[in-house]
């Protein structure tokens, strides 16, 4: 390993390796096939880029023609990106992909012929082209194939692409060469069908740590999102980092918004044409933008060690997805912020999106993606076990339910016993979303046929809705007062759910609102999304009457945009808008409005002063 020290110190300026990345090349210079997990920011390219520049790969006395590792990548931008990288370490690297003319694509040709590469990045489609095959079979060069998101293999992984099955040909074609396959997120079934799928031989499973303590998750319940953006942003003025939204229409609302409260933002998704794409991530990678807010186009393969945030503005699909997003955050190894805003109704969406297309292994990381946001278990605790591993820590200090920013119901005891007595009336033969329909009083046909509309605690809970409900039942079963059992997965309560109904234990259910304090204890005043989108007509001078006509909204509606505009630049003179004598009228009762309610006000002058009137001239009084 004396060789690949020296590498490492020669072309990245490393004096040591981090974890599993040795073990990894070791079995890269063996020639036997293997796969590594290693998560986001712990140095997975390295482990099959090192290994290429070598002497005595397989045995050979130098590294001279003949020597070549052919990485698979599913990305254009992700192979230009890495292949950049490693020209500018002056490392003999190359790509050849669609954006190429046929000069450049022969170029690259007679520098395999001539052996004088060392990596060649390729998408699977054009490394399994018949031509390609041909070509690199007849140079006899490759020692290595490195499958880079190998979790694409797998139908049960988060981001499954059908034309990466078909590497299996690759150990066909190339009995002499080993395969090895590398990925951020892959849980342990995940693991195994890739390996399968790729055909590895005996391979050498080498999994890192998922934990990264250096991350702080919070997941809150989402209520005015640019609000809630806003904290976190706050926190990290002037530094970098990622907003992932669910939709490019999200993406672009979301941008605009950042923008007009003075942020240095730009958008990402593949609705934008790619040179935009291109220019929009250079900024953000160049330090020209703090922000870039994305769909999950946006971030394969992304190498900036400073991002001090990422904020998903929705649900994930998967806790794979999750980890890998949010292990955009804090690669350098210094604390970072990752918070994820979200509602039932995510959970709905996607429960649409995959109906009749996505199996149950979807369904499951969907399911599972639900209770890490609903949970009141440590969240590093729960991403870890997710993936297989011990957690080992009491308390990680560095979550939401850790630091005790969670908002508990403040009648937990007795919903608690609603629902596990429930449980009990229904003889534990029923799941959580047949459960919760029962308890906020849901007369559909399946309930009424059997009855349970007759019991006691029918609709016991109906003031809430049944997400909320499926929430708190969630929450029981991780606290251990109700299980799933069975194919089914019926509830039942444990031992602990049992003394719960003879008053002994403290379950912690959550609240229905956000979380109960910011993380810095800040409570200032930041416009909704769409009255941001008028800022730049009331900037510009236009009138209400002009705005709401632009915006195709009613007059009503750009008043209260027009109200958040003054809040937030702190304008207190109403008259461009409201008469003097109208504006002193108001202001001399502004008493009667008393909790904020304009009616009073508006009774008091019997109709002579509009709605419209008032609240723009209580805005501008602050």
């Amino acid at each position: 390993m004396d060789d690949v020290r020296r590498v490492l110190k020669q072309f990245w300026g490393f004096d040591s390796f981090r974890p599993l990345q040795e073990q990894s090349i070791q079995t890269i210079l063996e020639g036997r096939d293997s796969l590594t997990v290693l998560p986001t920011g712990a140095g997975k390219s390295i482990c099959f880029q090192a290994p290429a520049l070598c002497n005595g790969l397989h045995g050979n006395k130098g590294a001279g023609a003949g020597d070549l590792a052919v990485v698979v990548s599913p990305l254009i931008s992700l192979m230009k990106d890495q292949v950049d990288a490693l020209r500018e370490k002056r490392v003999p690297a190359a790509l050849i992909n669609s954006t190429q003319d046929e000069t450049e694509k022969r170029e690259v040709a007679e520098r395999i012929r001539r052996g004088e590469l060392r990596l060649l990045y390729l998408a699977p489609e054009r490394l399994l082209s018949p031509k390609t095959l041909g070509f690199l079979r007849q140079q006899r060069c490759v020692r290595y194939f490195a499958i880079d998101e190998a979790h694409c293999v797998s139908q049960w992984g988060h981001d499954f692409r059908p034309e990466y099955q078909q590497l299996k040909t690759l150990k066909q074609v190339f009995p002499e060469a080993s395969v090895h396959a590398f990925t951020a997120t892959a849980s342990q079934p995940v693991r195994r069908d890739i390996a399968c799928q790729l055909g590895l031989c005996e391979p050498s499973f080498l999994i890192g740590n998922f934990d990264r303590p250096n991350l702080t998750y919070r997941m809150i319940r989402a209520g005015q999102k640019m609000q809630q953006i806003m904290e976190v942003v706050n926190r990290h003025r002037g530094q970098s980092g990622i907003v992932y939204c669910l939709s490019r229409r999200e993406v672009d609302t979301t941008t605009q918004a950042l923008r007009t409260l003075g942020l240095k933002a730009k958008p990402y998704h593949a609705g934008l044409a790619a040179p935009q794409r291109k220019a929009n991530q250079d900024s953000f990678m160049q330090g020209r933008c703090d922000i870039i807010v994305a769909t999950i186009a946006f971030g394969m393969g992304i190498d900036k060690p400073d991002i001090r945030f990422v904020i998903h503005t929705g649900m994930p699909k998967s806790v794979e997805h999750y980890q890998q997003e949010s292990g955009r955050a804090g690669r350098d190894g210094l604390d970072a912020e990752c918070v994820l805003l979200h509602s039932p109704r995510d959970f709905l969406v996607w429960s649409d999106v995959m109906h009749g297309e996505a199996g149950q292994v979807a369904r499951d990381s969907l399911q599972a993606m639900f209770e890490l946001c609903n949970d009141v278990t440590c969240r590093h605790q729960a991403i870890v076990e997710y993936f297989g591993q011990d957690y080992g820590v009491m308390r990680c200090g560095a979550c939401d339910v850790c630091l005790g920013e969670l908002q508990l119901h403040d009648q937990s005891a007795d919903i608690a016993q609603t629902i596990v007595a429930c449980v009990q009336d229904l003889k534990h033969k029923y799941g959580a979303g047949y459960v919760a329909r029962v308890l906020a009083g849901k007369s559909d046909k399946r309930i009424f046929q059997s009855n349970h509309d007759r019991l006691n605690r029918f609709g016991a809970l109906g003031d809430h809705g049944p997400m909320a409900i499926k929430v708190w039942i969630q929450q029981l079963i991780s606290q251990k007062y109700l299980c799933r059992s069975g194919s089914y997965k019926t509830l039942e309560p444990t031992e602990s759910g049992r003394r719960l109904l003879r008053g002994q234990g403290t379950p912690k259910l959550t609240a229905t609102g956000r979380s109960k304090k910011s993380a810095d204890g800040s409570d200032c005043f930041v416009p909704a999304i769409s009255s941001l989108a008028a800022f730049d007509y009331f900037r510009s001078g236009d009138s209400i009457e002009s705005v709401a006509q632009k915006m195709s909204r009613a007059q009503s509606t750009v008043v209260k945009y027009l109200a958040d505009y003054i809040r937030h630049h702190g304008i207190n003179d109403p008259t461009p808008w409201v008469k003097p004598e109208t504006a002193q009228r108001v202001l001399a009762n502004k008493h009667l409005a008393g909790d904020g309610k304009m009616k009073p006000i508006f009774d008091h002058f019997n109709g002579e002063v509009s709605y419209d009137e008032i609240r723009i001239t209580l805005a501008c009084d602050g």
